[in-house]
């Protein structure tokens, strides 16, 4: 399975990639790379202010294509398939008070 690396130096770009309204929440991944919906993807993800990345396994549900009619970048959402650190808990939990802004996404 194919690892991507995520680094969020910063709460500002964890709200942006952030996908709150998933289920099993999701983050979204800026690549000009071409996925396909439902490709496996394992991410290791370090949050603001980590020492270590947390694995999470997931699956594309989102892609937004280079040159799209939007100003969003390139990329694609994963949702969190087997999330056995808690990584949405940790998202959510670092983010509260910010779920709620009407500030943009790399989503929506």
């Amino acid at each position: 399975m194919e690892e991507l690396q995520l680094d969020f130096a910063d709460l500002k770009e964890l709200y942006r990639s952030y996908m709150p309204a998933m289920k099993n929440g999701a983050l979204f991944v800026r690549t000009a790379r071409p996925y396909k919906m439902g490709h496996s993807l394992a991410l290791r993800v370090t949050l603001p202010d980590a020492l270590e990345a947390l694995p999470v396994s997931g699956k594309v549900v989102w892609i937004t294509p280079q040159n799209a009619h939007s100003a969003q970048p390139a990329g694609i959402g994963v949702v969190f398939i087997d999330d056995k650190y808690q990584l949405q808990d940790k998202i959510e939990k670092l983010l509260s008070g910010m779920l709620d802004s009407h500030e943009s996404t790399y989503s929506l």
